[in-house]
């Protein structure tokens, strides 16, 4: 098992895109824990970091520690419950940028690989061949951005919310994501300094007032 040796960032400490009376939304940095672990390393985090200045704020979803991009919070209960059933029923919408390995050869495609918890190797995630039971369904659509020397740049539109969804259907495909520390090779990892998965937008629903709300951050790659 892997060694998570954490060190969050601390610049930028907190990255605030938005806020009104009922959500909070930042720009996670890579590297930073959507949340405390058990260990007392670990408690600091995008959570207890808005917690300083918003005591209020509650988690809705999470991106993993290596992952940056867009995250939403509650401010209230209500918020919570209405903005955790749309991304439950799939009514908000995330879009991804990551940077591969090799060519991706097909301009476009869907993946759809039902998901399973690794039990020889916690806590690594694996696909599952057509037929096999025990896993969760996986559906993921990417779509070529950009082809590069070595590697390219792919948009990644997840139906469905599986632990480590995205790097474990890239690789299914033969493109690891660079910088992936847990499913890349020694070459993937040495490639870039961080893992190169950005939440680069989400598209919801506001939990108040009903209209439909739309955050981006740039990815960095």
């Amino acid at each position: 098992m892997q060694i998570f040796d954490y060190q969050p960032p601390a610049i930028p400490w907190l990255d605030i895109r938005y806020q009104d009376k009922d959500l909070i939304i930042i720009n996670k940095p890579s590297g930073l824990l959507s949340n405390p672990g058990r260990a007392a390393h670990t408690f600091d985090c995008a959570l207890t970091r808005l917690q300083q200045l918003y005591p209020e704020a509650i988690l809705v979803h999470r991106l993993d520690c290596a992952t940056s991009g867009i995250m939403v919070f509650a401010r209230h209960k209500k918020a919570e419950s209405h903005l955790k059933t749309q991304f439950q029923d799939r009514q908000s919408q995330k879009v991804y940028i990551a940077e591969v390995m090799g060519h991706v050869t097909q301009e476009q495609g869907i993946l759809d690989l039902a998901i399973a918890p690794d039990s020889e190797h916690p806590p690594y995630q694996k696909t599952l061949t057509k037929g096999e039971i025990g896993g969760k369904s996986a559906l993921t659509h990417y779509r070529v951005i950009e082809r590069r020397t070595s590697s390219t740049l792919v948009e990644l539109t997840p139906e469905t919310g599986r632990t480590h969804q995205l790097r474990v259907h890239m690789l299914a495909l033969g493109h690891p994501i660079l910088g992936d520390t847990f499913y890349g090779d020694a070459n993937v990892i040495k490639a870039r300094s961080r893992l190169c998965l950005h939440a680069q937008s989400l598209r919801l629903t506001h939990p108040y007032s009903g209209k439909s709300l739309y955050f981006r951050s740039k990815h960095p790659f």
